[in-house]
């Protein structure tokens, strides 16, 4: 096995490293690896299954909840048909879902002519279809060098009707041959993949069933945001000593009951109205006036261009304070983003997880009355009238999504390195408009001293690398000392990629917007300790098949 991984990683070239990042060898004892001699796998072996423990887990509790939800629903099991079960699962949300409405069609295309089902039977079927993210990756060399050995091998997949969803191929060292890493959709669980495993195992040699590999937890689909964002860290209702707010009871107690319907927030559900009061509406009236003409001189013309759109079509104007659900209406529309109320601030992995569903975090409470241009946490000034605009630009989205896909499955190492990149663009960002320096980032369109004071000349400025600002430490109690420039936001997110694709993890990872979910291209494992409330998640997946929300 030393030497199988050795020859494939020394000859590994540039050409091949353009379809992802080479494979490693195991870095824990979750990344168990298993070479196939010449023996045909046997049905019992397949007992060996490396899939995700934790994600195995929360499917168990889906596919439980799904029967009994269908039996609460339906006949008696004594009564029910496999034509019962299927007319209910075409009726439930999951069902949208592409891979999830093709497994099912695939399993009810066996179940029309056999008996009637049992409970087990069908919490099986149940399991086997709700669950679309288990991977495996398999190792095998060709027995010759022949132009055709590829095609040959790859027909083995194509027999047993399994979907590749990555492949690498390496010049062996030793022999003219070619070893080829593929990672597909299925596990040793499955009939086809033993059948292939056995397949390959005729028709090639060296067959290797390559480990999981171990990353941080992440969300695959847009509702396990739900998981995570009632975890804050600070602001929200509880505020500190120092913050001008503390005193006032009224005040706590209206931040209270704003943070309280955030918390509440399932995705798919409307975002919950807020009827600001005079006191909240004068201190945006406040904000907006000083604001309006320093963002109209010194904000970048994406931003400028849209805040006719957000007058017209959000009710943006100094008298009223914006309903986040207008906003998120109107950014689905423009770019596919949409707002989710959140009663904190969150983590920087959870955050950054979320830009990758194109889901953007806001709180809806305001500053206290007695402070209006200041601020010591983002409030819904900072967040409609400094990020709002631009998600409403495509490049400014895309570059904003390219770092939340980078986060997904990053170690806390390359979270941190994401994190000041975020900070030194999304926040504090400045571009070049006709050789003229203007902001994009929010906290400076949100605070009209920071704003006038970076396009002073005090400050350092430099030509925005994300290599460099990933390493770049800042204060966040006084102004900037130091500000990246991009070209454009194009120019942006190109150098954004290019960041994002020098992280190394053992998977490549691809948002389906149809689905609002990630695919992912290898078999890999979560650690448990990276699930933000393992007992939460579960309780979400009850509740959400209890109240017929999509599975997504």
């Amino acid at each position: 096995m030393r030497s199988l991984f050795a020859t494939a990683a020394a000859a590994a070239s540039p050409l091949l490293r353009r379809f992802g990042p080479p494979l490693q060898p195991p870095r824990s004892a979750f990344a168990a690896v298993r070479m196939f001699g010449g023996s045909v796998l046997s049905p019992g072996e397949a007992k060996l299954d490396l899939r995700n423990r934790s994600n195995q887990y929360h499917v168990q509790q889906m596919a439980e909840a799904a029967v009994n939800k269908l039996f609460a629903n339906t006949t008696p099991l004594e009564d029910l048909t496999w034509s019962d079960v299927k007319s209910w699962v075409e009726e439930e949300p999951f069902y949208q879902v592409q891979d999830i409405r093709n497994s099912f069609d695939l399993a009810f295309a066996k179940k029309e002519s056999e008996n009637p089902p049992k409970k087990g039977e069908i919490e099986e079927l149940m399991k086997g279809c709700l669950n679309t993210f288990d991977r495996t990756s398999i190792a095998f060399e060709t027995q010759d060098d022949g132009a055709g050995s590829l095609i040959d091998a790859l027909e083995l997949f194509r027999k047993r009707g399994i979907n590749l969803t990555h492949i690498e191929s390496r010049p062996s060292v030793l022999d003219p041959t070619y070893s080829f890493f593929v990672s597909f959709q299925g596990t040793l669980q499955d009939n086809n993949v033993r059948e292939l495993v056995n397949d390959l195992i005729r028709h090639t040699k060296n067959v290797t069933l390559m480990g999981t590999e171990e990353v941080p937890w992440f969300p695959r689909k847009v509702s396990d945001i739900d998981v995570f964002c009632h975890r804050t860290l600070d602001a929200g209702s509880e505020l500190q000593a120092d913050h001008p707010g503390f005193n006032d009871e009224s005040y706590r107690e209206r931040r209270r009951l704003i943070c309280e319907n955030a918390h509440r927030h399932k995705f798919g559900e409307s975002i919950p109205t807020v009827d600001y009061v005079e006191d909240e509406v004068k201190t945006w009236s406040v904000v907006f006036d000083k604001l309006a003409p320093l963002t109209q001189k010194h904000a970048c013309k994406e931003y400028n261009q849209v805040i006719p759109e957000l007058y017209k079509e959000c009710g943006f104007r100094r008298d009223n304070i914006p309903q986040l659900q207008d906003i998120s209406e109107y950014l689905q529309r423009k770019t596919g983003f949409i707002v989710r109320p959140v009663s904190g601030l969150l983590s920087s992995r959870d955050f950054l997880n979320g830009l990758a569903f194109k889901v953007f975090f806001s709180t809806q409470y305001i500053r206290h009355h007695s402070k209006p241009l200041y601020t010591p946490e983002p409030d819904v000034c900072h967040e409609i009238l400094g990020h709002v605009p631009l998600f409403a630009n495509p490049e400014f989205a895309d570059f904003s999504q390219e770092i939340g896909l980078a986060s997904i499955g990053a170690t806390d190492e390359q979270i941190e390195q994401l994190a000041r990149v975020y900070w030194f663009s999304v926040e504090f960002g400045q571009c070049l408009e006709n050789g003229e320096r203007k902001a994009y980032g929010a906290g400076l369109l949100s605070s009209f001293g920071e704003l006038e004071y970076s396009m002073g000349e005090e400050p350092e400025f430099r030509n925005f690398d994300p290599f460099n600002a990933g390493m770049q430490t800042y204060p966040i109690t006084t102004y900037q000392p130091l500000y990246y420039v991009a070209r454009s936001f194009k120019d942006a997110q190109e150098r954004m990629r290019l960041f994002a694709q020098s992280l190394k993890r053992p998977f490549n990872v691809r948002y389906n917007s149809i689905t609002s979910s990630l695919d992912i291209d290898r078999d890999i494992a979560v650690t448990d300790d990276g699930i933000p409330d393992k007992s939460s998640t579960v309780n979400l997946v009850l509740s959400r098949l209890s109240a017929e929300l999509p599975l997504l």
